[in-house]
């Protein structure tokens, strides 16, 4: 399984979004720090479920990266989260 495929499947199973993107943006930071040869090293994700509703912005970007897990989220450079309720 690819790094964007867990991070679909856990973000799916922790939060039942009625919308997900997943994108690895891997390739416009070669050259940059962090970048790997391969991709899966820079993600953006888009995040709209009602389990935010209520939660300050810092508590949504918690719960995503609880739902990765710290094993996860320690392959990964960088992650640009865009979560609403």
């Amino acid at each position: 399984m690819t790094r964007t495929e867990e991070i679909r499947q856990r973000l799916e199973e922790a939060f039942s979004p009625r919308e997900l993107e997943v994108i690895d943006d891997s390739e416009k930071h070669r050259g940059h720090a962090g970048y790997q040869e391969g991709g899966e090293s820079h993600f953006s994700v888009k995040l709209r479920t009602e389990t935010f509703e209520g939660m300050s912005r810092i508590a949504r970007h918690r719960a995503v990266h609880d739902a990765l897990g710290k094993g996860l989220i320690s392959k990964i450079h960088a992650l640009s989260l865009d979560l609403q309720s």
